[in-house]
């Protein structure tokens, strides 16, 4: 299988991984009463900083949207590495291993912090990008990509 293929299949893992993070986070409600109160005071205590309302529920989402977009830009950062493994150009590699990098770091992430759905998919994109980055001759400039 050429490299292309494989950083393409990493870019949707990335896409799907960003819209079933964003259905996920923006549907979750905690099973526990307990639970419930905290996203409760989360959304509806309010203060104000900087001549501006907020709320936690307000960074909850934030953070939450910012994670959606960071996926998407992460699916199109792999779907261009496609592209460019298939011209042969130069800097695939150290993107491509920045790539692999992060996705480790969110793997440990969601092991030590959330569950292991998303460490299996950050996983698979992780996997995904190792492979194509390991197909990709070194030489970019002179050979056509694996």
């Amino acid at each position: 299988m050429k490299a292309t293929l494989w950083f393409r299949i990493g870019a949707i893992v990335m896409l799907l991984f960003g819209i079933l993070h964003t259905i996920g986070f923006l549907t979750f409600r905690p099973p526990s009463a307990n639970g419930m109160a905290v996203w409760n005071a989360m959304n509806d205590v309010s203060f104000t900083v900087d001549g501006g309302t907020y709320s936690y529920g307000h960074f909850y989402t934030a953070f939450g949207l910012s994670i959606t977009v960071a996926q998407l830009f992460g699916a199109w950062v792999a779907w261009t590495l496609g592209s460019m493994a298939r011209r042969g150009a130069a800097g695939v590699h150290s993107i491509a291993w920045a790539f692999v990098l992060w996705q480790i770091v969110g793997i440990v992430l969601a092991i030590l912090y959330i569950s292991a759905k998303p460490a299996i998919t950050a996983g698979l994109a992780a996997a995904c990008m190792l492979i194509g980055v390991l197909l990709v001759p070194k030489d970019t400039k002179t050979q056509e990509a694996s």
